[in-house]
């Protein structure tokens, strides 16, 4: 009984979370009547064979579905087994910040030793089970005849329990799905490097590259999980649009105005990386072989193209960065400043290695109060990482002048949340996420009041929608992104986009998809297309 339950269970498993539920164990899965019809006509040795290899396919499907599940939930997508086999390491990590590391040790075994269990179950289950119809040849063929009528007279009829087809094909869909998906991924090597190979600015003379920002203080940030669902979800929209309306105001005060819309990101719940690179490289850059291919090539990054001109100091503040960081060559930046470079003493706030605020007055202390080279202008590249999940604890604003070597967040950081306690609250959750956009945005915009110029121009934007749990399972991949200047003249050059004044985008803004905002905003700032082909 337990292993034909073990078995059942295994071949009609979702790879979703949305998908668990009884009904979902209570279906005849047609596999199942297949094997047992071939196992009944086999001879001994070659029906074991049969029986240990099917329960260890049967393992390893199991398995992608776990992993299918937790991707889902988290990433929006399913598990690729090509590619995504590196990101379990970088989940590995989170955890120990967010958990510490005997937590995350005890939790990386458990999963190593539940993962070995499941393929020697499943592999022994499927041998007692054949030899039981084996000694029962009678009966077994019998059942196995009632169980084929009934599952083709349930797939015929389309006969449902709680919504859920009583008829399953499961596990020959997710095979068949998986082993299409590793099709499309080695087909997409070869496309995508096609067309990375095409730039449409990837000849432009460097005295026709975005002339209509020269002398300007150009700054690209990031802000970690800053989706839409920020702005409309009832449960975080509340706080976080009072916090966008309210330094659209002090902004204004200041004389800076803003105009916000939509991208769709590349990415969704996490792989930042992607939607970095998706925004400078203007090419849709999904996963991590696509990121490859573009890191290794010459088409040109929009920081890229500030740094062609030979008229900008290029410099990037990473807090997030702790290890080699190879991709600043790609993105044309002089200087990069890394989570051991910003002189931060102050505790981490679980994943993030520092507050944004600090970060912040880093890049003031360290780029933006230098002059930069004689007749030459600056643009900056910063990506912060307060919003990034589990949001506990999350950082309070302190006085700039009070921050110091970091030091100040000790106490902050003792009296926050658990992430622990948080991650287990799918309600907390949401509220402390909402909580991390308004610290992170007010941290930004008020850095702008206190240091901005009358030539800097702020472009800043969400990486990806947090993860399924917090956005919601049908969410879109939308995130907001705004241009904020002092000089009209900037902000009149994409009027024809129809974003939204301030930094708030209506619901119904224009929504692009993430890869066009670099060739949109190269051609809004006079550059000169001149395509370059490989």
């Amino acid at each position: 009984m337990l292993a034909a339950a073990l078995v059942v269970a295994a071949l009609v498993l979702p790879d979703k979370v949305v998908g668990l539920g009884p009904a979902t164990f209570l279906r005849i899965p047609g596999e199942a009547v297949i094997l047992a019809a071939v196992t009944i006509a086999l001879p001994r040795r070659p029906r074991i064979v049969l029986a240990v290899v099917t329960g260890l396919l049967l393992g390893v499907v199991t398995v992608l579905n776990l992993l299918d599940m937790g991707f889902n939930q988290y990433l929006g997508r399913s598990f690729n087994p090509v590619l995504d086999w590196a990101l379990l390491g970088d989940a590995q990590s989170y955890l120990e910040d967010s958990l510490g590391r005997t937590a995350t040790l005890a939790a990386t075994a458990a999963v190593i030793v539940v993962a070995l269990l499941l393929f020697v179950l499943t592999a022994l289950s499927m041998v007692r089970l054949s030899n039981l119809l084996a000694r029962n040849t009678g009966a077994a063929t019998r059942g196995t005849l009632v169980a084929g009528v009934v599952w083709i007279t349930c797939s015929s009829l389309g006969l449902q329990v709680a919504g859920m087809p009583i008829a399953s094909g499961r596990t020959a869909t997710a095979l068949k799905t998986q082993v299409q998906g590793v099709a499309d991924t080695l087909h997409d090597e070869a496309e995508f490097r096609k067309v990375a190979g095409v730039d449409a600015f990837g000849n432009t003379p460097a005295a026709q590259l975005v002339p209509d920002l020269r002398g300007k203080d150009m700054i690209f940030t990031f802000i970690e999980s800053y989706g839409r669902s920020a702005i409309e979800d009832p449960i975080m929209a509340p706080g976080v649009d009072t916090t966008l309306d309210e330094r659209t105001k002090a902004l204004a005060a200041a004389g800076y105005h803003a105009k916000s819309g939509w991208l769709t990101s590349a990415t969704y719940g996490g792989s930042s990386w992607l939607g970095h690179s998706t925004t400078m490289s203007g090419l849709w850059i999904s996963n991590q072989q696509r990121y490859r291919t573009v890191m290794a090539s010459d088409h040109m990054s929009l920081t890229d193209a500030f740094e062609k001109t030979g008229d900008f100091d290029t410099v990037g503040v990473m807090p997030g960065v702790q290890k080699g960081w190879p991709e600043q060559k790609w993105y044309g930046l002089d200087k990069v400043y890394n989570a051991f470079q910003l002189g931060y003493q102050g505790p981490k706030f679980s994943w993030s290695t520092m507050p944004d605020q600090y970060a912040l007055q880093q890049f003031q202390d360290r780029v933006h109060s230098k002059k930069p080279a004689a007749g030459r202008s600056r643009m900056s590249l910063l990506i912060l990482t307060s919003s990034h999940q589990p949001w506990a604890p999350i950082p309070k604003m302190v006085g700039w002048d009070q921050l110091g070597d970091g030091s100040v967040f000790k106490a902050i950081q003792a009296a926050g949340n658990k992430p622990a306690d948080v991650i287990a609250d799918t309600t907390r959750s949401r509220e402390e996420y909402g909580k991390s956009i308004q610290y992170s945005v007010t941290a930004l915009t008020e850095w702008l009041r206190r240091y901005g110029t009358k030539d800097t121009v702020l472009v800043f934007l969400g990486d990806h929608q947090p993860m399924a749990r917090v956005s919601g399972n049908h969410a879109s991949r939308d995130v907001p992104i705004s241009l904020v200047a002092k000089d009209p003249k900037v902000l009149d050059r994409i009027s024809s986009w129809g974003w939204t004044d301030g930094l708030r985008p209506a619901h119904d803004a224009p929504v692009w998809k993430m890869s066009s905002f670099r060739d949109r905003f190269l051609t809004a700032y006079g550059s000169t297309p001149h395509p370059k082909t490989h």
